[in-house]
């Protein structure tokens, strides 16, 4: 334990030393944190031997996103949002559902050990982007602020949204082979899960914002306790949601934009601790990734999984995300840079681990697809994700020159 413990806080260390340096280039952390866990794990070197169960890393996965999602829905510019809320609008209400019908069609050609249910279920699985992979992006100021926000608040709802279609889909599954369940009771989830998270929210983002406000006015706030409170919050909001059946991922993204609002003299002050912990869970979590998990599931990885995999992260995706966008003024290539980055990674990991304790027939397969998908995630939007941010920042820049100039 403590020899694991030593190499995942020097990695830790060294890592923070150099953080801003490798940002700019064009390998991302999580490309850094999962490859030293796959190359001192059991598929490498054997020196880190992180034995995580599933619950373990449920655990971890939940808490990383959910301090994401509320600290980028907290950073949030919201006059810039509403201003342009036609494009998340847009691929949640039209792109999210196209992505899972084209995702399930693609699915049943390729998987004939999968049944109806769990085809369905790995392309909700799949449909879900991951807000702390997107980063990279979402915080570019190179990119136009409507294509950052758009894709912070598709990637903090879709998640959420995609949490009932899930249950539904494995209740569905269960009901199948046998066993207790029913569509009536998903479909009750899907009112619960969503209204339960946005009231929880809230509600404890008021609350919570009231007493900052009362305790600075009073002069109350400690400058080292300071750094908890958002921390707490956002960890609050998203667990007591679950514990009363609602989609914790809804209530740290809603909350999160309303805390954002009530405190925005404050936040930038406010944020800087919870950001820095988010991307500290974001670093064990990969690491952990790639030591305990890919070294179990590579030799699995066939043909038709990699092609799958590969046509999520482009076709199904881009596609569904390019005709939802369609009647707006964007450009061609705002779509297609919109469609690429949705980036797969916890929230999908989170869903899976859901799914293999549901003991599925298809539950292997699933997981192996999963993890196949999120590892050329990894990989192609951090590699791509600050080249293609500059380029398009680039390119709005000579547009506006140019206007600029025939004026």
């Amino acid at each position: 334990m403590y020899t694991n413990l030593a190499i995942v806080t020097a990695f830790a260390f060294l890592y923070s030393a150099f953080a801003k340096g490798i940002e700019r280039t064009w390998v991302g952390g999580p490309i850094v944190f999962t490859l030293f866990g796959v190359l001192l794990g059991p598929l490498g070197a054997g020196i880190l031997t992180l034995d995580v169960t599933n619950e373990t890393l449920r655990a971890l996965a939940e808490m990383t996103l959910a301090l994401v999602l509320f600290n980028d829905a907290a950073s949030a510019d919201l006059g810039v949002l509403r201003s342009n809320l036609r494009i998340p609008e847009r691929m949640l209400a039209i792109g999210l559902p196209l992505i899972i019908l084209l995702g399930f069609a693609v699915g049943m050609l390729l998987f004939d050990e999968l049944d109806l249910y769990e085809v369905a279920i790995l392309a909700t699985i799949l449909a879900a982007t991951d807000a702390a992979l997107g980063k990279p992006v979402i915080t570019n100021r190179r990119v136009p602020a409507r294509i950052r926000e758009g894709l912070n608040m598709e990637s903090g709802l879709n998640d959420g949204i995609c949490v009932p279609i899930l249950f539904i889909f494995i209740a569905l599954a269960v009901s199948a082979s046998g066993e207790a369940g029913g569509i009536s009771d998903a479909l009750h989830l899907v009112t619960e899960e969503i209204g339960i998270g946005l009231a929880v929210g809230l509600v404890l983002a008021v609350l919570g914002g009231w007493m900052l406000r009362l305790s600075a006015e009073h002069d109350w706030l400690s400058e080292t306790w300071m750094q908890v409170t958002v921390i707490a919050l956002a960890i609050a909001s998203f667990a007591a949601a679950q514990s009363i059946g609602g989609s914790g991922f809804i209530a740290a993204f809603s909350g999160g934009l309303l805390f954002g609002k009530i405190t925005r003299q404050h936040k930038k002050v406010l944020l800087r601790a919870s950001e820095g912990t988010g991307d500290a869970f974001a670093l064990l979590t990969w690491v952990v990734f790639g030591s305990a998990i890919i070294g179990k599931v590579i030799g699995y990885i066939s043909w038709p999984i990699l092609l799958y995999s590969v046509l999520s992260l482009t076709l199904i995706r881009m596609l569904p995300i390019f005709l939802s966008l369609a009647g707006t003024s964007e450009s061609t290539k705002s779509k297609l840079f919109m469609g690429w980055f949705g980036p797969r990674g916890l929230a999908s990991i989170v869903f899976t681990i859901i799914v293999m304790n549901e003991n599925l027939p298809g539950g292997e397969t699933l997981a192996i697809v999963v993890v196949c998908t999120v590892c050329l995630s990894i990989i192609a939007h951090g590699i791509t994700a600050t080249p293609l941010s500059e380029a398009i920042g680039k390119r709005v820049s000579r547009q506006k020159n140019l206007s600029s100039s025939e004026h």
